[in-house]
């Protein structure tokens, strides 16, 4: 069986044993969703896919960027019996002219994009010692920078609009005081300020912007790159809740950041962690 077999394979378990804790096994429909105009970054894998899946299945115009043309594939072959077929553009979110102008595309043939979810992220492990200038800036790039920039894009849109949401992506690990990846622990962290200043310049035009902070979730890359047997011990004990925490745990909380259910949250923390901080 190949690595990326038993991945699936554990994803699958994960879910099964999930679903002995979980009542509801659908996501709620939120009406204000149905043919609103969603952007979602890093969206043809883990947390991204699941968005772009749940927001197609809420029967959005969904629109999502990556750099993995072939997971895009694989994820847009897999989605039917949805009102709405997902738009995939190959983009290099660090590439600020390309990512604004992936929105501006959108907005041109959609409509202003009302719904913006800034879930790309590079979590990749690195030592203190090793962090370099250029590294450093790379990391702020993927993880922070390009979230304001993604922003500023679809603010005149949502204005003309009459509002919208963005939900910036944030991350538990910074809490735990976690070590062995400065830069995106930092980023992460800073998401969080971003996403107060925003909120505050964008309130008075009935944007809302919040932080979604997913806890350590079972995706495929965390599977087959981080998650050992230590890791499975360290979030048994992190964590109130002992089951695993999943893509769809992240997206049911960004469903309702979007949706109109959510109107007067905004310049908040939503934590879906399971418990751990």
């Amino acid at each position: 069986m190949t690595d990326s077999a038993k991945d699936s394979v554990s994803i699958q378990r994960a879910e099964q044993r999930a679903d002995l804790h979980h009542e509801h096994a659908a996501p709620a429909i939120y009406p204000s969703l149905r043919d609103s105009i969603v952007f979602i970054t890093g969206g043809a894998s883990g947390i991204g896919a699941q968005l772009v899946e749940d927001f197609a299945r809420q029967g959005a115009r969904v629109a999502f960027v990556d750099v993995d043309e072939a997971a895009a594939a694989t994820l847009l072959d897999s989605l039917h019996d949805i009102r709405h077929q997902p738009r995939f553009a190959r983009c290099d979110i660090t590439d600020v002219e390309a990512l604004q102008g992936a929105i501006a595309t959108i907005e041109h043939e959609w409509g202003p994009v009302t719904t913006l979810l800034n879930n790309a992220a590079n979590d990749k492990r690195h030592a203190v010692e090793a962090t370099t200038s250029s590294s450093w800036d790379a990391g702020i790039a993927v993880n922070l920078k390009s979230q304001f920039f993604a922003a500023q894009a679809v603010l005149a849109g949502m204005r003309r609009a009459g509002g919208g949401s963005i939900v910036n992506f944030g991350s538990i690990s910074w809490m735990l005081k976690q070590g062995g990846m400065p830069v995106y622990t930092t980023s992460k962290a800073a998401v969080h300020g971003l996403t107060r200043s925003l909120a505050r310049d964008f309130g008075p035009d009935r944007i809302r912007v919040n932080t979604l902070v997913p806890g350590w979730v079972m995706t495929a890359k965390q599977l087959s790159l981080w998650v050992d047997e230590q890791a499975k011990e360290d979030i048994r004990k992190g964590q109130c809740i002992d089951a695993p925490l999943l893509p769809r745990d992240i997206s049911r909380m960004a469903l309702f950041l979007a949706s109109d259910q959510s109107s007067m949250c905004t310049a908040q923390q939503f934590i879906v962690d399971g418990g751990w901080v």
